[in-house]
């Protein structure tokens, strides 16, 4: 068995929207799942292979970004850069959800060829994670001709997503019997909202999502185009899905869509995603920044900001991570404010608009990286002081 302790916590985002913060100092995590989360006293951290001193920052989980244009291996032809997978790790994500594999040059357009790019990116990333990221592929592309024994085929194969919004569909609800037939199979189906995105999409309104019923609205703050006001709140009066916001979106859709949630106690269904890479860009950052952006913006408690890319986003995907509590998956990062910030502590920093800093990132209770490259500067730095 194979040992992790953090001490000296400051706090603690539970990564829970309704419990918000917990106090604790100390944390054990045992074969990649915490165990103990409680006081110094209670746990014996000395026992633990490696101890890390928190030194009094603010322990998180790992962000979910649910919205990633992964294609194969650590290369997003989009924007031809290499690396990005690890590069995001290091702004605090421990897991991504394919939102298709559409940028893979040449990506097919037939029932044969979409089936297939779904099943190789599913079983590709299941055997390669840059920087320990757990990636979540193989996003089936909703076209025309699928069939039942199609998704019977993906999901024997292991296929577990799929995203409307790319396929050759005279309009986008003809989708819906397929949306379906995946959900009986067990797929998690995520549809494009608003304008056009990519050359030859389509814009899906409000009313259109209300006859698809997908299971997570792909960036409902515009990918980049906005839906109307009073489309969105529809979908947050109305429907049941789940509703993403994206960095690569309308911020002021995505401030209008999380003021609407709170006013009528939806903040469960609010993921909090990148749309990245894209036309937009490369963005390690992209996920954080959007929740420091939100919280500061609409006045949230940065922990309940925090969740919706963490603790909602694993519900949304039935994930058995993005909480810190005994039984979960060990995905953190511990967070400071900035060097130099007006607040005193990660939480405030968030809620005042500064990006924290990253000073260790551990994935199923491994260290993957300490000082982050993309984050500004801790206040103060996790430090690895004992290692049996």
């Amino acid at each position: 068995m194979t040992s992790l302790a953090l001490i000296n916590i400051g706090r603690i985002i539970s990564g829970d929207l309704d419990q918000g913060v917990l106090e604790a100092d100390t944390v054990l995590i045992e074969d990649g799942l915490f165990t103990r989360i409680g006081d110094r006293a209670e746990i014996d951290a000395a026992a633990a292979d490696v101890q890390v001193d928190v030194k009094g920052a603010v322990l998180a989980p790992g962000l979910i970004d649910t919205h990633v244009h992964i294609v194969l291996g650590d290369w997003t032809p989009r924007q031809n850069a290499l690396g990005f997978i690890e590069s995001y790790m290091h702004g605090g994500v421990t897991g991504m959800m394919s939102a298709s594999e559409v940028h893979l040059p040449g990506v097919p357009q037939d029932p044969v060829g979409v089936k297939a790019l779904a099943i190789t990116a599913h079983k590709a990333y299941v055997r390669f994670r840059p920087g320990g990221v757990k990636v979540y592929a193989g996003s089936v592309i909703f076209q025309p001709g699928l069939t039942e024994q199609d998704f019977k085929e993906m999901s024997a194969a292991g296929v577990w997503l799929g995203k409307v919004g790319f396929g050759d569909f005279k309009k986008p609800t003809d989708a819906e019997p397929l949306v379906r037939i995946a959900q009986r199979y067990g797929f998690k189906v995520m549809c494009h909202t608003g304008g056009a995105s990519i050359p030859g999409s389509a814009p899906i309104t409000a009313d259109d999502l209300m006859v698809i019923q997908p299971d997570i609205s792909a960036h409902t703050n515009g990918g980049t185009t906005a839906l109307p006001d009073e489309g969105v709140e529809r979908l947050v009066r109305q429907a049941k899905f789940y509703l993403q916001i994206c960095q690569a979106g309308n911020i002021r859709s995505a401030v209008h869509l999380l003021t609407l949630a709170r006013q009528y106690d939806q903040l469960h269904r609010i993921l909090i995603a990148s749309d990245t890479p894209s036309g937009t860009g490369v963005m390690p950052m992209a996920t954080i920044k959007s929740v420091v952006e939100m919280s500061s913006l609409v006045g949230l408690p940065a922990a309940q900001v925090w969740a919706m890319a963490s603790g909602n986003a694993a519900d949304a995907l039935g994930l058995n991570t993005g909480r810190i509590e005994a039984g979960k998956a060990a995905d953190l990062v511990v967070i400071d404010a900035p060097l130099g910030c007006s607040r005193a502590e990660a939480l405030a920093a968030i809620e005042n608009g500064d990006i924290p800093g990253i000073s260790c990132v551990i994935i199923d209770g491994e260290i993957r990286a300490m000082k982050s490259r993309n984050t500004p500067a801790s206040t103060r730095m996790a430090e690895v002081v004992a290692s049996n």
